[in-house]
């Protein structure tokens, strides 16, 4: 009767929108949402901030050049992306997720930034990493400042949850550290530079629960983290995976999180195929069932991995059966989030004519969040 039933439909890099005028984009998203409520999802994860910056009406930060095609110009005539997929959305009878990326600014630090921009205000919060610049998590201004985002958004729209990604501290590059020596200096207090940068994420997301809570009680805080938390040779209550480590790559501690209430919901990205050397599916699925700590738990797919690979046992078909047979195998997995939307849309490798003749045949409520 319950299942989540969610879909990611993403903003970032996607040049696709900044063709659009207005009428084209809502005709776009129309049909992408008749075509996923037909598939059965019951809710759609938008992203609203790709890179500080906004699908929707913000006086915080410039509209997204990823809508208009330059940051800080306002789409003419002049709507709301986000007011017009959480009104559709819930004509729909699906939630919508109001997606955001907390750190990232820049996917080119060289492109230059909107004159309302943050960064032209206060220089000294940001710090370029590779050809990307972001917030500096050490910096407890960027972290209010990220949480006045938040509160505007749950304060003056609908929303269901907010919504973040595996985005935490960046994806490491090899020989090359992430540069917050200076913030280190400040705030760091003799603790261990790791320690201390999740302590950094920790006090984020705390106070964005706390926020979100004191703003609207009903309002959901969930996480997509990478699909691996740690591998079993850095912890021996990691999974048996040898692959990039939330905890000690991107400074993310998950579990605890989920343990203190601070998160609502964890949809885990796991989008290895069965059989994959470093980071099996199976074994993934597996090892968050067992560490859900009590909190609502799906599984993110990546709908263009399944599709590629064949079943370990009947190289005739593809991996969706087999992954839905686990994934539905464990109590404590309340359902799943298809990556990317577009990819479920578009059918590919008849992924959609499986989830609409087999997998999601019948509707489903959303799952009820009943320690909220």
């Amino acid at each position: 009767k319950r299942e989540f039933r969610g879909a990611w439909i993403h903003t970032v890099g996607q040049s696709r929108y900044m063709e659009m005028n207005r009428d084209a984009m809502q005709d776009y998203f129309d049909q992408m949402l008749d075509s996923l409520q037909h598939i059965g999802i019951n809710a759609v994860i938008f992203q609203v901030r790709p890179t500080a910056d906004a699908f929707y009406r913000s006086e915080l930060e410039p509209w997204s050049k990823y809508l208009t095609g330059k940051q800080g110009v306002a789409p003419e005539p002049l709507w709301d992306p986000l007011q017009y997929m959480i009104e559709q959305c819930h004509a729909r009878n699906m939630e919508l997720h109001a997606w955001l990326n907390p750190y990232r600014v820049g996917t080119n630090a060289d492109e230059p930034l909107a004159a309302s921009h943050i960064y032209h205000k206060h220089p000294e919060w940001f710090v370029r990493y590779g050809r990307q610049l972001y917030f500096d998590p050490g910096l407890p201004e960027c972290r209010r400042f990220i949480g006045r985002v938040v509160d505007d958004i749950v304060s003056r729209y609908d929303v269901d949850a907010i919504h973040m990604d595996d985005y935490f501290y960046p994806y490491p590059i090899a020989g090359s550290e992430f540069p917050d020596e200076n913030s280190y200096a400040r705030y760091g207090n003799g603790m261990d530079r790791g320690d201390w940068r999740r302590e950094n994420v920790n006090a984020l997301i705390k106070e964005l629960h706390k926020i979100i809570k004191s703003r609207k009680p009903w309002v959901r805080f969930g996480i997509s983290p990478f699909g691996i938390y740690r591998n079993q040779k850095t912890d021996p209550l990691g999974s048996n995976t040898n692959g990039l480590q939330n905890y000690d790559d991107l400074y993310a501690d998950v579990l605890l999180w989920a343990r203190e209430g601070w998160i609502d919901y964890n949809i885990p990205q796991i989008y290895w195929e069965i059989g994959h050397k470093a980071a099996d599916y199976e074994t993934l699925v597996k090892w968050w069932a067992t560490h859900s700590e009590n909190r609502p738990l799906f599984i993110g797919q990546s709908v263009p991995k399944t599709v590629q690979f064949a079943d370990p046992q009947n190289s005739s078909i593809n991996q969706l059966p087999r992954k839905m047979a686990l994934q539905r195998a464990y109590q404590t997995i309340g359902g799943s989030c298809q990556w990317p939307a577009s990819a479920v849309v578009e059918n590919a490798g008849k992924y959609r004519d499986a989830l609409v003749a087999e997998y999601h045949k019948y509707p489903a409520l959303p799952p009820v969040f009943d320690f909220m």
